[in-house]
């Protein structure tokens, strides 16, 4: 069984919350390539998570979750 890495609840917490991803990026102090990994769903560093979440004010599990391929 292989999972992939999705960052869809971070794009529904993002929009409950009405910030804008500029804004949190530029919140969260998060580059331009790791932005663009992000909406790829590839892979980030912890350290990444643990600053949008710092600014989000939620936990790691609420903006990642694995999805079974195949």
């Amino acid at each position: 069984m292989t999972r992939r890495i999705s960052y869809d609840p971070l794009w529904r917490i993002i929009k409950e919350k009405n910030i804008s991803k500029k804004d949190l990026w530029k919140q969260a102090h998060i580059s331009a390539s790791t932005c663009q990994k992000l909406r790829q769903n590839e892979n980030v560093t912890t350290d990444t998570l643990k600053k949008i979440c710092n600014v989000l004010n939620c936990n790691i599990e609420e903006v990642i979750e694995l999805i079974e391929e195949g």
